[in-house]
């Protein structure tokens, strides 16, 4: 058991920095969204001699890196929130799918993902997550009261 919980520790810190890690590659594409908002929103210092861009690749430009963004932070956040909920030794499900999920985000997450399958499937860390997640038994009233 004490090995159990000292593994799901190091997963724990290891989401998060992993998570922090996604967060900030997921900045990248901004480079490309202040390209086209400044291809929308000033297209005529990117005329030069001929005609400016049109408008529909200042759209290009400022959409896709949006959605990649979004993506990279949501994955992000589902990565923090794995690593809080193994910490918490709560929702075994999602942090096994969560687990391979994160196999894509090559090499960290290939790394983390891979060991936190393996953590997860021992039966001994089933049961840490089915503690935490087992009703509170139901409190019965001394005899006499009213309830």
């Amino acid at each position: 058991m004490k090995q159990d919980q000292d593994h799901l520790r190091l997963l724990t810190i290891f989401h998060y920095v992993v998570a922090g890690a996604a967060a900030f590659f997921a900045l990248f594409p901004i480079i490309h969204l202040i390209f086209g908002l400044f291809m929308l929103l000033a297209p005529e210092k990117l005329a030069g001699k001929g005609d400016p861009p049109p408008t529909i690749m200042g759209w290009f430009f400022v959409i896709f890196p949006a959605v990649m963004i979004i993506v990279g932070w949501t994955f992000a956040a589902c990565v923090l929130a794995v690593g809080r909920f193994l910490a918490k030794r709560k929702h075994h499900m999602f942090c096994l799918v969560m687990a391979g999920i994160e196999c894509i985000f090559m090499p960290f997450g290939t790394v983390l993902g891979v060991f936190t399958i393996i953590v997860l499937m021992r039966d001994s860390v089933k049961q840490l997550f089915n503690a935490n997640t087992q009703p509170l038994a139901a409190t019965t009233a001394p005899p006499g009261s009213c309830s």
